[in-house]
C-alpha cells in the first residue's frame, strides 16, 4: 500500500530547505514538459562528502603541526574512553532489564503447555530477550530448561530463533538518538533495521521449514553425534576489561533465572542482586527420617527402627566466605527499585556516549582521514573479485562481534557510522551478518565449558543457532537480487526520514504489540491463534501481491485495483496520520507555551486556566501555526 512506499510519494525534505517538491506523474502535462530540462535529484542514500573545515597540514607551522598531532592523539583516547563507557552502559542496561523483568522471564518459560506451540515458542524467545536484554542470557535459561528435561531441544528451536530477534532491537533504538537530522536518521535507522529485516524473513522462512521436516534439529544432532566434542573453558575477552567497571556497579546471581524456570519454589524469594562472591558447599551423607520404605533412596540405605524409617542422603549445606564488593550488596531496596534505578543511570551514560561519540567522529573524519577510512571501508576488490569483498566483511563482522562478545554492541557502534556516512548500508548488511555469526560462536564456546551431562543439549542448542544464522545468510545474501532487507530498509528509511514518528511506531508494534499478541492467542489455544493469523496472513499476502503488480504488471489487475485510491485517505497514506501526530504535538506546544509565558508574566495557576478558557482564541492562533509549522517539517 501507499504507506509502505516512501511518505505521501511526494514529499522529499531537503537539508536546510522547508519546501516540499511534488513528484511529477504523467498526468501533470505541464511539469512532464520541463521534466528532461531538471537536473537529476541526489540520491539520499549517497555516502556525504565529510568536508575538512580546518587549516590544511602543508599549511601549518612546526608548532601547529604538533598541536594538530596531540589533539588528534587526545581525541583517539576520549573515543577509546566513550567506546569503553558505551559498552559498560550496554552491560549495566542488562542487568537493570534482568531485575526489572527477569522474574517474569523466567515464570514465562514454565508453561510448557505453550510452549509446545512453535509460533508461541518463537514470540517467547522475543519477549524473554526483550525483558532481559541479552540473546546469551535467555538462551542460558534455555539450556538450563533441556538440561533438566523441562523442554526438548526440538522445542527449544523456536525460541532461540526468537532470541535472535530480541537482541536486535537495541540497536535501532541507538538509531533513535540520531532523529535529529533527517539524513543521519535515515541512513541510520536504515543501518540499524537492515538486521531486524534479516531476523524476520529468516524466521519466515525457516520456522515453517522446521515445523515440517525439523533440518535445525536434524542437522545439528547428526553433528553432535559425529564428534567426541570434549568440555573446554570459555574465553573471557573483553569482559576482562569492562567487568572492572561493571562488578563494581552491581553483579547479578543469574543461576536464580535458571532455578525459577526449571519450576524451583524456593527461587522465587531470591534476590537477583548477588550478595556473597566467594561461598563454599559441603555435601555429606546423614541419616534422616523418611515416611515409609518407598521414600529411601535405595532398598539397601533402608532400615526401620520400630515405628521409624530411617535412609541415607546426601544433604549439601553452603557457607558464605567472601561478600561482594559492588555498590548494591548493602542496600535494603527491591530488585526492582535497583533495576530502575540503574536503567535510568544507564540509559543516560548510554544516550550522551552515543551523541558525545558521534560528535567525536563527526570532528575526527574529516577531508583526507575521511576518504581514506571511507574508501577502505566502502570499496570493492577489483574485477572479477568484487563479490570476496563481502563476505569479508561478514567475517570481519565475526571476528569484531567475538571479540566484544556481543552483537548488540558491535552493531550498535555501527549504527552512528552509517548515520554520519562512514560506512554504507550495503557495506553494514555483511557486518551484521557476521555479528550474527560471531555471537554464536562465543555461544558455542561457553557451551562447550558446561559440564558432561549438560555439554550435549547445550552444544546442540547453541549449534541450532549458529545454523540458523548460516542459512539466512545462504538465503538473503550471495544472490544480490536474494538481499531483500537492504531493499526493505532503505523503504523504512525513507518513511521514517520524512516521518520521524513512525520510527517509534515500527519498534512498539513490532518487538511489542505484535509478539504479546501472539502470545496472548497462544494463551487461548492454537485454534484460536490459527483463526485469528491465517485470515491476517492471507490479507497480507493478498496486499502484497497487489502492490507488486501495481508497479510491475497493473494491465493484469481490473480497474479498481490499480491503485488504492478507491479506500479512504487514511488506508493507504501516512499523510492523515502526520496531520494527527501534528495536531497532538501542536497542542502539547501551546499548552507548554501557554503555561511559560503564564509564569513568565508572574500570574498563579489558578488566573493563567481563567485566562486560557476565557480567552480560547489566544491557543487557537498558536496551534494554527504550529500545526503549519509541523505540517512543513
Amino acid at each position: 500500500m501507499d504507506a509502505l512506499k516512501p511518505p505521501g510519494l511526494a514529499k522529499e525534505h531537503n537539508e536546510g530547505n522547508d519546501c516540499k517538491m511534488q513528484k511529477e506523474t504523467p498526468a501533470d502535462s505541464t511539469l512532464a514538459l520541463v521534466d528532461d530540462a531538471r537536473p537529476e535529484e541526489e540520491d539520499p542514500w549517497d555516502l556525504p562528502e565529510l568536508k575538512d573545515t580546518g587549516v590544511p597540514w602543508s599549511a601549518l607551522d612546526t608548532k601547529g603541526k604538533v598541536l594538530r598531532v596531540l589533539v588528534s592523539v587526545v581525541k583517539l583516547a576520549v573515543l577509546l574512553g566513550l567506546l569503553y563507557m558505551f559498552i559498560c552502559s550496554l552491560d549495566i542496561l542488562s542487568s537493570a532489564f534482568q531485575l526489572v523483568g527477569g522474574k517474569a522471564a523466567g515464570d514465562i518459560f514454565q508453561d510448557n503447555v505453550v510452549l509446545s506451540n512453535p509460533l508461541a515458542g518463537l514470540v517467547i524467545g522475543v519477549l524473554v530477550t526483550l525483558l532481559v536484554q541479552s540473546s546469551s542470557t535467555s538462551s542460558s535459561i534455555v539450556v538450563s530448561m533441556v538440561s533438566s528435561g523441562l523442554l526438548t531441544v526440538q522445542l527449544a528451536v523456536p525460541i532461540i530463533m526468537g532470541t535472535n530477534i530480541g537482541t536486535s532491537v537495541t540497536n535501532t533504538l541507538v538509531a533513535m538518538t540520531q532523529a535529529g537530522d533527517r539524513s543521519v536518521f535515515r541512513r541510520a535507522f536504515a543501518g540499524a533495521t537492515v538486521h531486524d529485516f534479516f531476523n524476520w524473513l529468516s524466521v519466515l522462512v525457516l520456522l515453517p521449514l522446521e515445523v515440517a521436516t525439523g533440518y535445525l534439529y536434524e542437522v545439528t544432532k547428526l553433528i553432535i553425534d559425529s564428534f567426541q566434542i570434549q568440555s573446554g573453558e570459555a574465553p573471557d575477552l573483553l569482559n576482562v576489561i569492562t567487568d572492572v567497571l561493571t562488578d563494581s556497579i552491581i553483579k547479578l546471581d543469574k543461576s536464580v533465572l535458571s532455578e525459577i524456570a526449571t519450576g524451583d519454589p524456593a527461587a522465587r524469594n531470591k534476590s537477583l542482586i548477588k550478595k556473597w562472591c566467594k561461598t563454599y558447599t559441603n555435601t555429606s551423607t546423614v541419616n534422616v527420617t523418611v515416611p515409609g520404605p518407598e521414600n529411601c533412596t535405595s532398598p539397601s540405605m533402608c532400615w526401620t527402627d520400630g515405628n521409624y524409617t530411617f535412609t541415607l542422603k546426601n544433604i549439601s549445606q553452603t557457607y558464605n566466605i567472601k561478600k561482594c564488593d559492588h555498590l548494591f550488596v548493602d542496600v535494603n531496596l527491591s530488585d526492582l527499585a535497583v533495576g530502575l534505578i540503574l536503567l535510568a543511570l544507564s540509559l543516560l551514560v548510554l544516550c550522551s556516549c552515543l551523541l558525545l561519540i558521534v560528535k567525536l567522529l563527526n570532528s575526527m573524519l574529516k577531508g583526507q582521514v575521511a576518504m581514506i577510512i571511507k574508501k577502505i571501508l566502502n570499496t570493492d576488490f577489483p574485477f572479477p573479485f568484487g563479490w570476496v569483498t563481502g563476505y569479508i566483511a561478514i567475517l570481519v563482522g565475526a571476528g569484531m562481534t567475538f571479540i566484544v562478545q556481543s552483537s548488540s554492541v558491535f552493531t550498535s557502534a555501527i549504527t552512528p557510522l552509517v548515520g554520519i556516512g562512514v560506512i554504507s548500508i550495503q557495506r553494514a548488511y555483511p557486518l551484521s551478518l557476521g555479528s550474527n555469526i560471531g555471537t554464536t560462536t562465543t555461544a558455542i564456546l561457553a557451551a562447550m565449558a558446561s559440564p558432561g551431562d549438560t555439554l550435549a543439549n547445550a552444544l546442540q542448542i547453541a549449534l541450532v543457532h549458529f545454523l540458523f544464522n548460516i542459512s539466512g545468510i545462504i538465503l538473503w545474501y550471495p544472490i544480490p537480487f536474494t538481499r531483500f532487507p537492504i531493499r526493505l530498509a532503505k523503504a523504512l528509511g525513507n518513511i521514517t526520514a520524512s516521518y520521524r514518528w513512525f520510527a517509534a511506531v515500527y519498534i512498539i508494534f513490532c518487538f511489542f504489540l505484535l509478539p504479546l499478541l501472539v502470545f496472548s492467542l497462544s494463551l487461548a489455544g492454537w485454534q484460536v491463534l490459527v483463526g485469528v493469523a491465517c485470515p491476517l496472513v492471507a490479507l497480507l499476502i493478498i496486499i502484497v501481491v497487489i502492490n507488486v503488480l501495481q508497479k510491475r504488471k497493473p494491465e493484469c489487475l481490473p480497474a479498481a485495483l490499480r491503485s488504492w485510491d478507491f479506500l479512504p485517505l487514511w488506508a493507504h497514506s501516512l499523510e492523515p496520520w502526520d496531520k494527527v501526530v501534528g495536531v497532538i504535538t501542536a497542542k502539547c506546544c501551546c499548552c507548554c507555551k501557554c503555561c511559560k509565558g503564564d509564569e513568565d508574566k508572574g500570574r498563579d495557576t489558578e488566573k493563567g486556566h481563567r485566562e486560557a478558557y476565557d480567552n480560547p482564541a489566544m491557543c487557537a492562533d498558536r496551534e494554527s501555526v504550529l500545526s503549519v509549522k509541523m505540517t512543513k517539517l
